[in-house]
């Protein structure tokens, strides 16, 4: 016993040396040659190797490819030394043809000519260790100790229990004969120390990296963890959010998926010992650069941040810290109040950026503004609202959404013309289905919403409402000078009310006075402290209220905001779940959204073209260059122009 407590003192190169001379009290390594990396190991016939080196490439955070070997070759030079891969693990898989078939604890019998029996495929089976090359995988043996060194509970070693494992319905990247579902590895962590295990964990890419997903299960195809593929059940505590990391055992699946006529590996729990310290993990420097690692070195403005993005389905997202602050930076310049409404009493930070990562998320997004304050005119409506909700739409399109424009029956042909107008100027992209909405049954807003009214079924996965009337408490429309104009408003507000049953479906208000659309979830301070907010405030909240001193500010934002994320490697690697190795985009592609971003040249077209359709500044009434009072030049161009200049700024930052 004394021999074995001394073992976790011993160093990698004392320990391969005992695993070699088969010492029996050395069956399971993870405990041992701790601050050192551990790997695990692939080993396949050349004619499968290139196209498993390009897997691992494609597939970087569930596959961290440190090493491959040359053809035949047993040592593992920038890894360790005095190293003999067919004999330095305690035990190694054998499989064939998918299956496997034997566990044995040396390799020697494969430097020899070997026949696996086979009766009717035994000509394919033949195989020398001169045919074979060996991959060698970062792995996250160390995981559970770096979690516990930075104060997160490991609940598989609280309980006694292996870590739990499951395929997920994700597909990594194909190459050549090798595809298979993500593999992950889930670990339940307190919401108050989530952010301290993205942050550890992103630091140790080779051990897998940051998480692929944090929050529901379903989302990534599990449906019961109570029932992991591979490890132990889990015993989640009350409070404890399922975090996924990528995890190694994608090269079994990809293995069985594949069925290669050999393949070997070391056994889950018996990994390759390197002399490389885990400190140093980050800057293991193979020998070639054609052999480099897909993953990025840890870069601390990289580091993720981790927000709640959806309560049902649980749903959290990461984004890098330096994107985070310009987001920020974004709020507050739309947040400037230069029409003197006080609309900066009803600030909540980080509105933007959860609404914009939600969005990112999303897939389908609809899309309402309209607001009919000029009730003497015809049409009634302002230049507040229309301007935000194209510019959204068009980066939207651009980033590969589906988008869909919501508005009134009054003004469905005057809308189609101007979106026709905003497609032929450049300003939209590409024209977007626009519909009405009736609500002429209970359940009008559930079918709606949902395919065949099946709650399970959403359309839509985001609403977006700017500057859009909203519904006050006593159920009538009201503009800021208490008039209610109800009779040219249709109750798109039963949209909102409805989602907020849906699960999948996420909501967001952009507004300037407290009013509009989705603005209740900030009623009480409309109401205390906006003029006349007891009579105006609407009534119906959105998860993510937005607020600017001009409600096409916030739109515009919106825009910048998932430019920013989707320049973004952090949030990029989360929404890819680690897989790809596109984490920055492709020269066309930032042409493309930068392209697509508001400009004052666009934004000062689509203005004037709301004015040749007879649509009037909110304020005033005016018909000509302004919004709310505020005239295009300098105050809504110098806007548009501070907005660019930090997205684009940041944009370069992160490239």
């Amino acid at each position: 016993m004394g021999e074995f407590r001394n073992l976790k003192c011993l160093s990698p190169a004392e320990v391969r040396l005992l695993i070699s001379k088969k010492d029996s009290t050395i069956s399971i390594t993870a405990a041992l040659a701790k601050g050192y990396c551990h790997a695990s190991v692939i080993i396949l016939p050349d004619c499968l190797a290139n196209d498993f080196e390009a897997f691992c490439h494609r597939n970087p955070a569930p596959l961290p490819l440190i090493y491959r070997s040359q053809l035949g070759e047993t040592s593992c030079p920038p890894l360790s030394r005095h190293t003999d891969i067919r004999t330095d693990l305690s035990q190694y898989y054998v499989y064939e043809d998918g299956r496997l078939v034997k566990t044995v604890s040396n390799l020697h019998s494969y430097t020899r000519q070997t026949s696996i029996q086979s009766e009717q495929h035994a000509e394919q089976h033949s195989h020398r260790w001169s045919d074979m090359v060996c991959f060698y995988l970062g792995c996250n043996s160390s995981f559970a100790g770096r979690l516990k060194n930075v104060g997160v509970p490991v609940r598989n070693m609280e309980q006694g229990r292996n870590t739990s494992m499951y395929k997920t319905g994700v597909s990594c990247v194909p190459v050549g004969v090798f595809s298979c579902p993500l593999v992950v590895t889930m670990c339940p962590v307190p919401p108050d120390v989530l952010d301290v295990a993205v942050e550890e964990t992103y630091s140790n890419p080779l051990g897998h990296g940051a998480p692929v997903h944090i929050g529901d299960p379903a989302l990534l195809g599990i449906m019961d963890l109570s029932t992991p593929d591979y490890g132990e059940r889990p015993e989640l505590q009350p409070g404890d959010v399922p975090v996924f990391w990528a995890s190694g055992m994608t090269a079994i699946e990809a293995i069985l998926n594949s069925k290669p006529s050999l393949a070997i590996s070391n056994s889950p729990d018996c990994m390759f010992l390197t002399d490389i310290p885990a400190s140093s993990s980050s800057t293991i420097t193979p020998p070639t650069e054609s052999m480099a690692p897909s993953y990025s070195k840890p870069n601390s403005e990289q580091a993720p941040l981790c927000f709640l993005v959806s309560h049902n389905p649980l749903l959290y997202s990461l984004a890098c810290q330096r994107v985070v602050a310009r987001i920020r930076e974004l709020e507050m310049i739309i947040g400037e109040d230069p029409g003197q409404r006080g609309i900066r009493a009803l600030f909540v930070q980080d509105e933007l950026l959860h609404s914009c990562l939600a969005l990112s998320h999303s897939t389908s997004v609809a899309i309402t503004t309209g607001f009919p304050t000029h009730y003497m005119h015809s049409p009634p409506d302002e230049t507040d609202g229309p301007p935000g909700a194209i510019a959204m739409a068009t980066m939207l399109l651009s980033l590969g959404k589906q988008v869909t424009m919501v508005t009134d029956k009054r003004a469905l042909e005057m809308n189609q013309a101007i979106i026709d107008e905003a497609v032929k100027t450049g300003v939209l992209k590409s024209t977007i289905p626009l519909i009405t909405f009736d609500d002429n049954d209970p359940d009008a807003a559930l079918h709606f919403l949902c395919h065949h009214g099946d709650s399970s079924k959403p359309r839509y996965d985001h609403l977006v409402a700017i500057e859009r009337s909203g519904r006050a408490e006593d159920g009538n429309y009201y503009n800021m000078r208490e008039v209610n104009i109800k009779h040219l408003v249709d109750p798109i507000d039963e949209l909102f009310i409805a989602a907020k049953n849906i699960p999948g479906i996420t909501t967001t208000g952009i507004g300037d006075g407290g009013n509009e659309l989705g603005m209740g979830k900030l009623k009480e301070k409309v109401k205390s402290l906006m003029p006349k907010g007891s009579l105006i405030a609407c009534e119906v909240p959105a998860d993510h209220a937005i607020v600017a001193g001009v409600s096409n500010w916030g739109g515009y934002a919106v825009a910048c905001g998932l430019f920013l994320l989707h320049t973004c490697p952090t949030h990029q690697r989360y929404l890819k779940k680690g897989l790809g190795v596109e984490r920055t985009p492709s020269r066309e592609q930032l042409q493309d959204w930068t392209a697509n971003l508001p400009s004052v040249n666009k934004e000062e077209t689509f203005l004037s073209t709301l004015v040749r359709f007879g649509i009037r500044s909110g304020k005033t009434g005016h018909l000509a260059m302004e919004v709310d009072g505020l005239t295009f030049h300098p105050t809504h161009s110098g806007i548009i122009n501070r907005l660019l200049d930090v997205t684009l700024a940041a944009s370069s930052e992160n490239h």
